[in-house]
């Protein structure tokens, strides 16, 4: 059964899809060797990782995301100074606490490959666990897939591996949850208003007279109880709340990985408390430029970025490399709109998760798939239903506000410069978070109708990201991510 409160999980830093997604692949691959009874015959275990995980795999922290998986980790608990540093300490000690219950040998260079080369068919985040016995035979063989979000799917060991650059058969891709995967989509069998669409979702609202928040409610509750969803809310809510405080009382100067980039969040807030402290004292009543309501959201989303970039405790929503749009238009509802109260902070979230839930179902929200469009264009299409929602709108007017947020996003590249998700992910998340705070602007001017439905927007932006050079898809193969190195 899909929850589309699984379209914001509790994680780490810096990336869902190389960071996240790989730690709980490596932590299923670890537990079923225990569950099998294969551990204990178990001597080492090597990891292959491909296509964009091995071309960005080390700017992400793939690699220390594996083995923090290995030894038994998960992202919503594990000790993120660990994982910073997990890699070598298993180097240097030349051993690995496979699933926290067996010590193996590790030997880096053996056992953590990184083929640039090559990719698995089915999907370009690929990876490959084997496990190995005294004698070296393969004692088991395991094929996983990151596909955005850090949602994980298990492939075949015989899945295909070709080129990176050779062009893939449609029938071998996975292909996010697009294609022949809607069962890890699909509500469960007692939900009372099951939707694929945006246009059966505003159809069930019409019919039944609720809201989308409302409806998405009674999905959720038909199979877990209300206390259930409740804490779920909240305690996205307050990791969300955590992650930019974090951000913006930072003490760090600069962010982990080598291009020194500085953290701005610390001190835009700084410059900004100094005239009136939104986080600490509530609303503000300024007029200054750098004291509008714009530069509050922009220093929210780069506080929650920045967070992410050194590997802190967020949430992704959809993904980490665009977890920091949401939050910021959450807390722009919560310090500058006067009705703001809980129960909005719930109506926004359930009302943003079914919009990401449309297009993880439909298209993707791997950057590696189709761009940065399936991260930030969709966090700031989710990101302006909620906002549209707590505003009063109707179910036409979060469709409209939703679909002006992507469509002004559609084509956006992933071209990370050196693999790290700061240049430039950072600014783009205070950007979006902005664009989607306008986009509700423009719809709650109107009725609510418009000519571009929201499914037409999620269907082009798959077809552009089928179209986009692989070199502009999380590989730092394009774009900025050569020009910058090149200057």
């Amino acid at each position: 059964m899909f929850s589309v409160l699984d379209m914001f999980t509790i994680g780490v830093g810096p990336s869902s899809s190389h960071t996240v997604g790989p730690m709980c692949a490596a932590q299923a691959f670890a537990s079923s060797l225990a569950q099998s009874g294969a551990l204990e015959r178990t001597a080492r275990v090597r990891v292959v990782l491909y296509g964009s995980l091995s071309l960005t795999g080390l700017g992400h922290g793939t690699d220390r995301a594996v083995l923090a998986g290995l030894e038994g980790h998960l992202p919503v608990d594990v000790d993120t100074d660990y994982v910073m540093v997990v890699r070598e300490h298993c180097t240097d000690s030349h051993q690995l606490n496979l699933a926290g219950k067996r010590t193996v040998s590790y030997d880096d260079a053996r056992d953590m490959v990184f083929d640039r080369w090559h990719r698995l068919a089915p999907h370009p985040n690929g990876m490959r666990f084997q496990a190995f016995d005294a004698h070296n035979n393969i004692v088991d063989e395991q094929v996983w897939y990151s596909i955005g979000g850090g949602f994980i799917r298990k492939g075949k060991a015989g899945d295909l591996l070709i080129s990176n650059h050779e062009p893939v058969p449609e029938d071998m891709k996975l292909s996010g949850d697009a294609k022949g995967s809607s069962d890890a989509v699909d509500f469960g069998p007692d939900a009372p208003y099951p939707f694929a669409t945006c246009d059966e979702l505003i159809a069930l609202c019409r019919e039944h007279h609720l809201s989308i928040a409302e409806l998405v409610w009674r999905n959720e509750t038909s199979w877990q109880s209300e206390d259930e969803v409740h804490a779920r809310l909240d305690g996205v809510w307050h990791v969300m709340r955590g992650c930019i405080d974090a951000g913006c009382t930072s003490h760090a100067k600069i962010l982990p990985g080598g291009l020194d980039v500085p953290r701005r969040a610390p001190v835009m807030y700084e410059r900004l408390a100094a005239n009136s402290d939104v986080l600490r004292r509530g609303r503000r009543i300024a007029s200054a430029l750098e004291s509008s309501d714009s530069a509050w959201v922009a220093l929210f989303a780069m506080a929650v970025s920045e967070e992410n970039a050194g590997g802190g405790r967020v949430v992704t929503a959809p993904t980490n490399g665009s977890a920091g749009i949401i939050p910021a238009v959450m807390e722009y509802y919560w310090h500058f709109v006067d009705s703001a109260d809980e129960a909005g902070i719930e109506c926004f979230l359930l009302t943003a998760g079914a919009i990401g839930y449309l297009f993880k179902r439909n298209a993707s929200i791997s950057g590696a798939e189709v761009g940065c469009q399936g991260e930030v264009g969709v966090a700031c299409s989710m990101a302006a239903a909620g906002l549209a929602a707590v505003m009063g709108g109707t179910p036409q007017q979060v469709e409209n506000a939703a679909e002006i947020g992507i469509e002004h996003n559609l084509g956006l590249t992933c071209d990370p410069v050196g693999g790290l998700v700061q240049i430039p992910c950072i600014e783009r998340n205070a950007m979006a978070a902005n664009t989607a705070i306008n986009a509700v602007r423009m719809a709650m001017l109107g009725d609510g109708s418009h000519i571009v439905s929201l499914d037409q927007a999620i269907a082009t932006m798959k077809q552009t990201g089928e179209d986009m050079m692989s070199k502009y898809k999380e590989t730092s193969k394009g774009g900025l991510a050569v020009n910058v190195v090149e200057c």
